[in-house]
């Protein structure tokens, strides 16, 4: 959406506030022993709490698709996105690179936001560079959110920080426009060339999500239908904020 109004900046960012305050919460309590799906209770805890709805809850990108039957993603080592908390009864363990990717919509309007965290110590060096690097091109992308430049602007920066770190990054997975939908046009794709793409103007709201493997890249989707999973089984980290192109530069609205 292109943010026009004061009261519609005003609600973004109210609800960006109210999620990252959840991410924050939720990220806190990822630790060796805890079973996975007690994120996902947590979480819609939250959001009732506040008296907002979950974003991803029901949703179906197409009306032939499966509501998603859950309110929180929690992806797991190879697992890179989409992977539903309620479903997942797993037990964390030392050393898993958890991503918690949630979204909630606050007085009619989306927000999305995800961060990436290791549960204990991290099992090689090799994780803790993938999870900060990946908050690194998170930056780096972010720096290129604005009016003027392009989606291709902001996919370079992020696809020349993958490549000269040697990380894999996935092709067919973007961040997207948000605020009336959670995935609205345009993509924004985690590559591109300089100056190609769609061109940033003052109030488009997007969600940019930088997603890094150890490995390829390549992914498959699990048996649930759901799951995106590396094919070489390599660990994975993503991250995201919700920014809206202000003529003074992005504002990151996912933060407390």
């Amino acid at each position: 959406m292109i943010a026009k109004t004061q009261e519609e900046i005003a609600i973004l960012r109210e609800g960006g506030k109210r999620l990252a305050r959840h991410v924050r919460i939720l990220s806190e309590m990822v630790k060796p022993g805890l079973i996975a799906r007690e994120l996902e209770y947590k979480a819609r805890e939250l959001v009732k709490a506040d008296g907002d709805e979950l974003a991803f809850h029901g949703h179906r990108e197409r009306k032939t698709d499966v509501p998603y039957p859950s309110g929180l993603c929690l992806s797991i080592n190879d697992v890179i996105v989409h992977s539903p908390a309620s479903e997942n009864s797993a037990v964390i363990e030392e050393g898993d690179v958890v991503c918690l990717d949630f979204g909630l919509i606050h007085r009619g309007l989306y927000t999305d936001h995800a961060v990436t965290v290791i549960a204990g110590k991290p099992q090689s060096a090799d994780d803790a560079r993938l999870v900060r690097g990946v908050f690194e091109a998170l930056a780096l992308g972010i720096a290129q959110a604005k009016v003027g430049k392009t989606t291709g602007d902001i996919g370079h920066a992020v696809e020349r920080y993958a490549k000269k770190h040697g990380f894999g990054y996935p092709k067919n997975l973007s961040g997207h426009g948000v605020g009336k939908k959670i995935h609205e046009e345009p993509h924004v794709p985690n590559f591109g060339a300089p100056g190609s793409g769609e061109k940033l103007v003052e109030g488009l709201v997007i969600a940019i999500e930088p997603m890094f493997t150890l490995g390829s890249g390549e992914l498959y989707i699990d048996k649930d239908g759901h799951s995106y999973r590396t094919k070489d089984g390599s660990r994975t980290a993503h991250a995201e904020h919700t920014i809206i192109v202000t003529k003074n530069g992005p504002e990151i609205i996912t933060k407390e």
